[in-house]
């Protein structure tokens, strides 16, 4: 992977709640954040950190079946944000994602967090942080973090 930036190690659901909520203190208003990984891999544990570390005080859970969630937060500079939390695991095309009013939500200048973003296609912005969670047993995961010049469809530079 070309561009990434970090490799961190979890060796817990908590340790990677933590690694999200570390994170959460780098995020600003208008940015996105894209996971990927296979099914049960921690992303939704991932973005239950980052938006405690946003000061969401509302139960995050993934939004499987709604596809959106939206959440009252605070970005790193301490900014009132909205977090749009996007589950895109039941997706048929990109274009289930446009009819969800996606150029909407990019243009609110909230912070979106995206699972299963792969299947967003061409349509995340320029400047996503891309991160990859790869489980290596049933508790340790390896997340890669790109500096958010990839393209995450594919893993190579745009």
């Amino acid at each position: 992977m070309a561009n990434t930036d970090a490799v961190l190690h979890s060796r817990s659901p908590e340790e990677t709640f933590t690694i999200g909520r570390n994170l959460a203190a780098r995020l600003y208003r208008g940015q996105t954040v894209a996971l990927i990984g296979d099914l049960g891999s921690g992303k939704t544990c991932l973005i239950q950190g980052i938006c405690e570390g946003l000061g969401v005080r509302e139960q995050v859970t993934s939004p499987t079946f709604i596809l959106i969630q939206e959440y009252k937060g605070r970005d790193c500079g301490g900014s009132r944000t909205p977090i749009y939390h996007f589950d895109l695991y039941r997706l048929r095309s990109p274009g289930d994602l446009v009819d969800l009013g996606w150029d909407d939500y990019l243009a609110r200048s909230g912070i979106c967090l995206i699972e299963w973003a792969d299947r967003a296609g061409d349509l995340l912005p320029a400047g996503t942080i891309t991160i990859r969670i790869e489980a290596q047993n049933s508790l340790e995961r390896i997340l890669k973090l790109s500096d958010g010049e990839q393209n995450p469809k594919n893993g190579a530079n745009p």
